[in-house]
């Protein structure tokens, strides 16, 4: 698994990047990221390309991908899925997916609150230690989630509700999403990995209707 394709779009940030793992540690060959949360299927395409181009390396020189999966917008967040799923498939590749707030979470050090938009004047948020997750994710009202941190990541438009200092990273990263898969386990072989779930921690506005019963 050494060169890595890192895909998100659980956030208004359409982040596509390229990393080399190796024993010295993660090297970051190329990243494109675009913020505008309505232009997640026109951009991630391009933003992959565009870092194969600055790694100066092509789709067959990929061994993996890693794609964040949520919590999000539904949305959002089923381009990114899908369209790493398409990669894998098509390039016979393994994809990871993994929590987009872990991706944030493990840049942070001490007792940190990770926050992103969840809209309806609500946020996603999970609790970090020292870069390890030791609580939610969840969705809640600002004013309901915990906040017994020294310092709030994430979204600066939501973390800023919380009165407390603000730290980067403001959205997953190529380097924090290949970060968080266990690849211990990968190279243990316990085999392909599990099938994408996402983390929409939510129902979707859309509803079934109703089908009419004629007496």
């Amino acid at each position: 698994m050494n060169v890595v394709l890192a895909i998100d779009t659980a956030t208004p940030a359409v982040t596509a990047g390229v990393v080399r793992r190796g024993p010295s540690g993660d090297q970051v060959l190329g990243e494109r990221v675009t913020v505008d949360p309505r232009a997640h299927a026109e951009q991630l395409t391009p933003n992959v390309l565009g870092a194969l181009s600055d790694a100066g390396l092509g789709m067959g020189d990929l061994t993996a991908v890693v794609v964040g999966c949520g919590p999000g917008p539904f949305t959002g967040l089923r381009v990114g899925m899908a369209t790493a799923a398409a990669y894998g498939h098509a390039l016979g590749l393994p994809v990871f997916g993994v929590c987009s707030l872990d991706a944030i979470g493990v840049d942070t050090s001490g007792d940190v609150l990770v926050v992103t938009d969840a809209r309806r004047r609500e946020v996603y948020w999970a609790r970090y230690r020292d870069g390890v997750r030791v609580g939610g994710p969840a969705v809640n009202a600002p004013a309901d989630v915990p906040t017994n941190v020294s310092a709030v990541a994430g979204s600066p438009e939501h973390a800023m509700l919380f009165g407390l200092p603000c730290l980067a990273p403001v959205q997953p990263t190529a380097s924090g999403l290949v970060r968080v898969v266990d690849w211990a386990a990968v190279t243990g072989g316990e085999g392909w990995p599990e099938p994408l779930i996402p983390l929409y921690l939510r129902r979707p506005d859309a509803k079934p209707q109703q089908q009419s019963v004629r007496p």
